[in-house]
């Protein structure tokens, strides 16, 4: 039998109220961290973007080859997905000119089609199937173009819809919420409420660094992005540390 077909221990960790916490800071600092390279070292989207998609390759590489779950290097590699997810999100809404609502539409549109193959391919689109490498790269393609549409909807969200960053961050959490809700409340199909949270924690963590970042005029607190993403990374490394993780349990 072929090794990209043995089933392996999960690599993915179990979805607990940490996994959320984490994920969140992970969103906020691909925004923070992302805009540090782009606009603050002046490199460009474009360059960013070939930047963050290197260490993304070189990440997910990394996270198949590994033969267990090391917490250290999943949120590793999710981080690198926040950061090229936002300088590829901005520089398809502002480069290439098709605005925030043609970004949106397109990246999900992209996502719906990640989802459609690993579903028709494999069967699943559950994280507790992720346990070979096949699956895995599924996994990242799909993980990478949610945090790629998370940025550009809460790009949208705050700045065309005009409900700045807060009024942003109020209505992704009021969405998460209800989310959560169905997920105890309801019968929906807790992995379709999953990958539902999990692209709108992005763009909770897109308007989340904006605010941080962004100049006082804008609505921000015109923090340094060095200085938020170094304190944000700080806070992930204490969470991994101090909140136990354990790996998904397998599908039965």
């Amino acid at each position: 039998m072929s090794t990209a077909t043995v089933p392996r221990t999960s690599k993915v960790p179990e979805v607990t109220l940490a996994f959320w916490i984490i994920k969140i800071a992970a969103t906020t600092v691909g925004e923070t961290g992302g805009d540090a390279v782009s606009m603050s070292m002046n490199l460009g989207y474009l360059v960013g973007t070939a930047i963050f998609a290197a260490i993304f390759i070189f990440a997910v590489a990394f996270q198949i080859a590994a033969k267990q779950f090391r917490p250290f290097l999943y949120w590793t590699t999710i981080i690198a997905t926040t950061t090229v997810g936002t300088t590829l999100a901005d520089f398809a809404d502002r480069s290439l000119g098709i605005g925030y609502a043609g970004g949106t539409a397109l990246l999900f549109t992209m996502l719906l089609i990640s989802l459609f193959v690993w579903y028709r391919t494999l069967g699943s689109i559950s994280i507790s199937t992720v346990n070979t490498p096949k699956v895995e790269m599924f996994y990242w393609v799909t993980i990478m173009f949610s945090q790629t549409l998370g940025t550009a909807l809460g790009d949208w969200t705050a700045d065309t819809a005009g409900l700045g960053y807060l009024g942003g961050a109020a209505i992704f959490s009021a969405l998460l919420a209800l989310i959560a809700a169905a997920y105890y409340r309801t019968a929906l199909s807790h992995t379709l409420l999953f990958w539902a949270a999990f692209v709108l924690t992005r763009p909770l963590g897109a308007v989340l660094g904006d605010f941080l970042d962004k100049p006082v005029a804008k609505g921000g607190l015109a923090l340094s992005r060095y200085t938020a993403t170094a304190v944000l990374l700080t806070f992930i490394v204490l969470c991994i540390v101090c909140l136990p993780q354990r790996t998904a349990k397998k599908a039965h």
